[in-house]
């Protein structure tokens, strides 16, 4: 299933999002409750996609990310992250970094350099502390896309990643969630980040350093995890700057697309 949280009107609920057969129209049919909390009901009306707003899928308590997770995207950015290390690199974004399908990426005045990251986003679907590899799958509720924004001369001066990655709208999440890959389905997606439809990004989770059971199992070693939240699991070689006026793309195979335009905060 693709379940988005949307807008229409007055009104933010959630939807499942289906793909009708005969006209190939995107609709959602809107949802009672909140899925993470189980006990939904659809309702009964349905929309076409176009005419609602997509918003950020969920919204988390906090964003968990894997740095230098490739290895070809560990060479190319050697100079300002250094050597590989044995253990995953953990970082976190705050909530208010989140932001949504189509939603601006504000290219912030303290910056000269801001850098995309497409990434395979994972959905936590229940509270788990020191969880074994081999349970992660009973964590997972599906899986998003995701855009890791970064303020790169910051990250480089700031010799550690907070500001440079937590500005306000520096984590695009969408455009939905899918609930019905399995945790062997996503261990072999492709990736691909466009900047005004150019390819910047193409790679396969496959390549991953450490795979997605283990990233989770080992966060939950020393934090613990609550339904709602999202863990990017890195993004591949080939990240570079944007500029105010172009438009960023990341997609992930069987998952989505999720697309923002970067601009000048006014």
């Amino acid at each position: 299933m693709r379940i988005a949280r949307f807008s229409s009107g007055d009104d933010v609920g959630f939807g499942l999002v289906d793909t009708d057969a005969d006209s190939g129209q995107d609709f959602v049919s809107r949802m009672s409750g909140h899925p993470l909390l189980g006990n939904i009901q659809l309702t009964g009306e349905r929309a076409k996609l176009e005419d609602v707003r997509l918003l950020s899928p969920v919204l988390p308590s906090k964003v968990v990310c894997i740095g230098k997770n490739y290895a070809e995207h560990v060479e190319e950015m050697k100079d300002v992250t250094g050597e590989p290390t044995d253990e995953p690199v953990v970082f976190l974004k705050p909530s208010t970094a989140v932001t949504g399908p189509n939603d601006p990426v504000f290219y912030p005045k303290a910056s000269s350099q801001v850098d995309y990251e497409g990434e395979l986003a994972v959905v936590v679907g229940r509270m788990g502390r020191e969880v074994p590899a081999e349970r992660v799958k009973e964590m997972v509720f599906g899986f998003t896309v995701a855009n890791d924004v970064t303020a790169r001369d910051l990250q480089r001066t700031d010799k550690q990643w907070t500001r440079a990655k937590g500005f306000d709208s520096f984590c695009p999440i969408g455009p939905w969630i899918e609930t019905g890959l399995t945790l062997e389905d996503a261990a072999d997606l492709r990736v691909t980040t466009t900047v005004d439809g150019e390819v910047r990004q193409d790679a396969r989770t496959s390549a991953l350093i450490h795979p997605i059971p283990e990233l989770i199992s080992y966060i939950s070693t020393f934090m613990t995890l609550l339904p709602g939240d999202v863990v990017l699991t890195g993004t591949p070689a080939g990240v570079g700057p944007v500029e105010p006026g172009q438009r960023v793309s990341v997609a992930v195979e069987k998952v989505g697309e999720l697309n923002n335009p970067i601009v000048t905060r006014d």
